[in-house]
């Protein structure tokens, strides 16, 4: 069979983003070398949560059992935000696990050095464990994926106990979320229909890479940021699909800043995470202080440790139209720049460890199962 690195150099590619199809698997690729900008809340969007729409493409996910949003839990902390540290302990161990954690052999799996998850459309809810913990309604609307059970009052530990997901690999505790899409005609929402997660390197080199710590808060995009993004623009949403084709749409919104796509293509966006980590804290008070963007020779000396940078790679089951859309993050605005992510990270640490060695230390391309040299 080709390799992985050959098939994904066919694919279509324009404004630094590229869409292949590999074993029957939609897989996306982003520039790498666009830093994400700092986050801040919006005003909430006063609509209601609902369940998930049929989606029209769906990531293979393994059945699980089903977790109710409103499951039983203890009530809402207090809000807590700020400098949040990491259990020495805890870290230490999962260290000293990673370092006696031993590489499969290297095989001939692609040398594109990341490991996924595929995830669906879980549900909707005006809250945000990361910004305002504890405080439901206290949030824009967000569209979740992953851990079924997440919501305002979520903690870390939560992750772990109530692990049914709507991701594959099940390994995958994580709660990944989105302020919701809306069209703009209707004001109906538009939901996920496909939503990667890649851990990766975005460098040329593993050089010192280390597990992600369980419990670890980020987030990606300015949920404040209100300027246009007509085409051209950075931080816009594209047409994509599975050949040739124009990527940025044959036609535009009314305001300009919506492509408008010619079928089969759908509306995507990506948005990369920073692959460095100060060791200390899992969040901080804009929840971006704790992490920074590396360079090819290393990490800064603030944020020393090498970690997998995570990339959102998000398919919506639309086409576009002339009314255009908005997000939950800016109804007023209707533009795109306001498009962030937030990710509250709880693996197995064990699956962890083991996809950072064979999939980012030896720089080899893994699927949703971690590393098989015979899968591409």
């Amino acid at each position: 069979m080709p390799s992985s690195a050959s098939r994904r150099g066919s694919a279509v590619a324009a404004a630094g983003v590229a869409v292949v199809l590999i074993a029957g698997t939609a897989v996306w690729t982003s520039r790498t070398d666009v830093p994400a900008q700092g986050v801040s809340v919006a005003r909430p969007l006063p609509t209601t949560a609902a369940s998930s729409p049929k989606s029209t493409v769906k990531p293979s996910v393994k059945p699980s059992t089903s977790i109710s949003v409103s499951a039983s839990k203890k009530p809402a902390p207090v809000a807590k935000t700020g400098w949040i540290p990491v259990d020495g302990a805890t870290w230490d161990a999962q260290v000293a696990d990673f370092r006696n954690t031993t590489a499969d052999p290297a095989g001939d799996a692609g040398n594109l050095p990341e490991f996924r998850a595929d995830c669906e459309y879980s549900h909707r809810l005006p809250d945000d464990p990361i910004v305002v913990p504890g405080l439901p309604g206290a949030s824009h609307m967000h569209s979740f994926v992953g851990n079924k059970a997440v919501d305002a009052g979520t903690t870390a530990g939560d992750l772990m106990k109530f692990t049914a997901t709507t991701c594959e690999p099940a390994v995958d505790h994580s709660a990944y979320w989105v302020p919701t899409l809306y069209e703009a005609g209707t004001r109906k929402p538009v939901e996920t229909t496909g939503f990667r997660i890649y851990y990766r390197s975005i460098r040329d080199n593993s050089t010192g890479i280390m597990p992600t710590p369980n419990g670890l808060r980020m987030i990606a995009g300015d949920a404040t940021k209100r300027v246009p993004t007509p085409r051209g623009a950075q931080g816009q949403f594209y047409c994509a699909f599975y050949g040739p084709g124009d990527v940025d749409g044959y036609a535009r919104s009314d305001n300009g800043n919506w492509p408008i796509c010619g079928k089969p293509a759908s509306l995507h966006f990506m948005l990369q995470f920073p692959d460095c980590w100060d060791g200390k804290h899992l969040d901080s008070p804009n929840h971006k202080d704790h992490v920074a963007f590396g360079t090819n020779e290393g990490c800064p000396a603030a944020h020393p440790v090498r970690i997998p940078a995570l990339t959102f790679d998000i398919a919506y089951g639309a086409t576009g139209s002339k009314a255009g859309y908005y997000l939950s993050s800016d109804p007023a605005g209707k533009s795109a720049s306001s498009m962030h992510g937030d990710a509250f990270l709880m693996w197995s640490s064990e699956a962890m460890n083991q996809r950072v060695k064979n999939c980012i230390a030896q720089r080899r391309t893994c699927n949703n199962d971690g590393y098989d040299p015979f899968s591409y």
